[in-house]
């Protein structure tokens, strides 16, 4: 029978004792594309955001399109599997398991394991899932060395063109291999807007055909605690483990681990698989606004890093755009001399929540909606048992 603990860190943080071992999955690199088109959907419900983006439009000296731009997260592989480690061990003195998912690439844990002190980094990544009008993200993880190149060459033909191969058929596949993890990644999330009627059509009958090759629904710590509770209910209707996902942006370490026993990833992925035993440990971080770590995570992302090598230490040399004659991406630092002048005023405006008077009044302010302190045991299936009073 599946057995699922919740804990948080900041009630019970002495949690981790019985463990010897936390993981950090689900969380991103530089190596990532992240899609700009959030930018137009968001124009089309503000008319004012919409009037400046067609001003800026016309004054730009090559055709703008944000649906094929995108932003990079800031830190480097390296640099992300040392946040993750660090906080695992130096917060909860526990051994450390990482596993880097950047969007439908294994580009981080490839650079990795050239390297002696990551060199069992798992292949993993986040394959995004076209479903007729909807798209949904699939954590999969621990990708066997002498077939992953093939493996991920498929996921990405998919994505690529949904009707090129059967769906179902290519994640049996992955089910097929036995110390592979495949995790549905933050399943209530409605990726397109479509609209909670359309998404809810999709998110069934996507479930109904694939769910029996999956192992976990995901707790994801950049979601807010009512959809995470909605996912709860879902895994419990389709009978589906639960598993954390932090999702890592910026700078933040992740905001939700899994506790284990476990001393490698293949016997992890034996826990989840086969024992059906999972322990979620939702970290400090979790406990605070998700406006507020929004934020702090845009602000990282828009920060300069002097640090880095030539062409990636700023903002601009780290978001894309195709040309518009070669079609090869750009960073659009090359397509002007400084960024635009009411990007700077927006930029420094947001910059202020890093005013620690300004950033504790909008922390009390912007509290969450929902807080986890009003979860009971009644609140949660039955074979989800609560660590302590959350």
């Amino acid at each position: 029978m599946a057995q699922t603990k919740l804990s948080c860190f900041w009630n019970t943080p002495d949690v981790a004792w019985d463990y010897q071992t936390a993981v950090s999955l689900h969380s991103h690199t530089n190596c990532s594309k992240e899609s700009l088109g959030f930018i137009q959907e968001f124009a089309e419900r503000w008319p004012l955001l919409r009037w400046a983006l067609e001003r800026q439009y016309r004054r730009s000296r090559v055709p703008v399109d944000l649906t094929t731009a995108y932003w990079t997260p800031p830190l480097t592989p390296q640099s992300a599997y040392q946040t993750e480690r660090n906080q695992i061990e130096n917060v909860l003195g526990l051994r450390s398991l990482v596993t880097l998912t950047d969007h439908d690439t294994i580009e981080a844990p490839t650079m990795l394991r050239q390297v002696n002190e990551t060199r069992d980094m798992p292949f993993s990544l986040e394959w995004a899932v076209p479903f007729e009008e909807a798209i949904f993200h699939l954590g999969v993880h621990n990708l066997p060395g002498n077939r992953v190149e093939d493996i991920v060459a498929e996921l990405a033909a998919y994505t690529g063109d949904p009707c090129s191969q059967n769906l179902s058929e290519l994640i049996a596949t992955l089910d097929q291999l036995p110390e592979v993890l495949v995790v549905f990644n933050h399943p209530r999330w409605d990726l397109r807007g479509l609209g909670r009627e359309r998404f809810q059509i999709l998110l069934h009958q996507f479930l109904e055909q694939n769910v029996a090759f999956m192992h976990a629904f995901e707790l994801n710590a950049t979601r807010g605690w009512k959809e995470n509770n909605a996912v709860i209910q879902l895994a419990e209707r389709w009978q589906r483990i639960i598993i954390s996902g932090g999702d890592r942006h910026g700078r933040e370490p992740s905001g939700a681990l899994n506790l284990t026993r476990a001393q490698s990833f293949p016997e992890f992925i034996h826990e989840i698989r086969q024992q059906q035993r999972s322990h979620v440990l939702f970290m400090p971080q979790y406990s605070e606004s998700l406006c507020m770590r929004t934020t702090q995570t845009l602000l990282d992302v828009i920060r300069d890093y002097p640090e880095y090598a030539a062409g990636s230490r700023r903002w601009d040399d780290r978001v894309f755009h195709p040309d518009h004659i070669t079609h090869v991406d750009r960073p659009v630092s090359a397509y002007w001399n400084g960024p635009p002048a009411f990007l700077r005023r927006i930029f420094s405006a947001v910059g202020l929540v890093e005013n620690p008077a300004v950033h504790r009044v909008l922390a009390s302010v912007l509290r969450r909606e929902v807080e986890l302190t009003d979860l009971s045991e009644q609140d949660l299936p039955a074979d989800v048992a609560i660590e302590a009073t959350l």
